[in-house]
């Protein structure tokens, strides 16, 4: 008998994207190659405390809420064959107990490097973008920064940080209206405003600001939204692009959660050939640049004349039921099993290759003369 692969899935986490963390550890549980994987949910709940579950316990999160929390102790039961203590965690526990782990978290810890540097000192393989390029990735300010930088087409942008002097008139003059503000460091659309008047400006800042320390304001760009997944380590392929056509003001956190007729997806989006060539060497482009690997979405404005702009990436995209990620690769030949499968085998196949590096140095004894 082939023994199974155990896979630590972990989800929730202290940011404000806790509850949609939730729904896309659900979806990678309930299609993960069961013949092949052992799949352990590890819930963080909102005070950081880390429990193992067994996808029974996690499962019966969803039965009374359609986008639950988890709540750590309460009514907390580690399943058959986890010694962890109730919420004793070090990397050790990781370590002893599983063989490769797959974030579902969104956010500050959990997208942004701090897990992915946690299973790094666990000496286990980890899914997704390394310690670098989450970090990188998740500030939205920093990647505008080496977009433009490395002379890829991005919209125009200013970042402010918590204690700076804000100056709506020089904002505006700078990038225009209608523009977006937004946390420099959260996805999901949370605490994302669109500002059409110098009046709406300052209250639309200080929103952001009680998400995260740094604010990005962004220009708007009147165009389609498109987006693209990509797959890969140092050779990563690009899915075809998809275009989303919001129904609200803009693709808000209740359309992509909670509305189901929150967005009009477009798969694939209405592109001619060269256009999705371009959207694709440039996703790919900016997923190198990045120091991704594993996986990211890469999503664009495209305007009516024909420009294409770098919005963001994203290093663990949504994997919930509506989400564009998996569902690009299903467009493009990769089912949703197949993909958590591949995802896997190339944290894996980093894994071992980075293991491969030397960790110690040996220096050539000097012969006296």
């Amino acid at each position: 008998m082939i023994k199974k692969i155990r896979v630590g899935i972990l989800f929730g986490g202290q940011s404000a994207e806790h509850e949609v963390s939730l729904q896309s550890a659900r979806s990678i549980i309930e299609n993960i190659d069961i013949q092949k994987y052992e799949p352990i949910p590890i819930g963080i709940d909102k005070q950081g405390s880390w429990f193992f579950l067994s996808v029974k316990q996690f499962l019966l999160l969803f039965e009374k809420e359609k986008l639950p929390a988890f709540k750590g102790r309460e009514g907390y039961q580690p399943p058959a064959g986890i010694q962890a203590k109730d919420i004793f965690f070090s990397p050790c526990v990781l370590r002893e107990g599983l063989d490769v782990i797959f974030p579902a978290l969104h956010g500050p810890f959990g997208e942004d490097g701090t897990v992915q540097g946690l299973v790094h000192l666990a000496n286990l393989p980890c899914v997704g973008t390394g310690v670098l390029g989450s970090a990188l990735c998740m500030d939205k300010g920093v990647v505008k920064r080496l977009l433009r930088d490395a002379k890829l087409p991005t919209p125009r942008f200013s970042c402010l940080k918590l204690h700076d002097s804000i100056k709506p008139q020089e904002i505006i003059r700078e990038i225009g209206l209608p523009l977006f503000v937004k946390p420099a460091n959260l996805g999901s659309s949370v605490g994302i405003s669109k500002v059409h008047q110098v009046e709406e400006l300052l209250s639309a800042i200080q929103e952001a600001f009680e998400y995260d320390e740094k604010v990005l304001v962004e220009e708007f760009i009147d165009g389609q939204e498109i987006e693209c997944s990509v797959l890969g380590n140092r050779n990563p392929i690009a899915s075809l692009p998809g275009e989303i056509i919001p129904q609200h003001e803009f693709y808000s956190y209740e359309a992509k959660y909670l509305d189901e007729g929150g967005a009009i997806f477009k798969l694939p989006a209405a592109l001619d050939s060269q256009t999705v060539k371009q959207v694709q060497d440039l996703a790919i482009q900016a997923f190198l640049l990045l120091e991704c690997e594993g996986m990211a979405r890469v999503d664009f404005f495209l305007k009516r004349d024909g420009k294409l702009f770098l919005n963001e990436l994203n290093t663990i995209p949504g994997f919930t039921t509506i989400s564009l990620y998996p569902k690009l690769w299903e467009l493009s030949g990769i089912p949703y099993s197949e993909l958590i499968d591949r995802l896997i085998q190339l944290a894996l196949e980093r894994h071992k290759r980075k293991k491969g590096l030397k960790t110690d140095v040996r220096v050539a004894s000097c012969a006296s003369h």
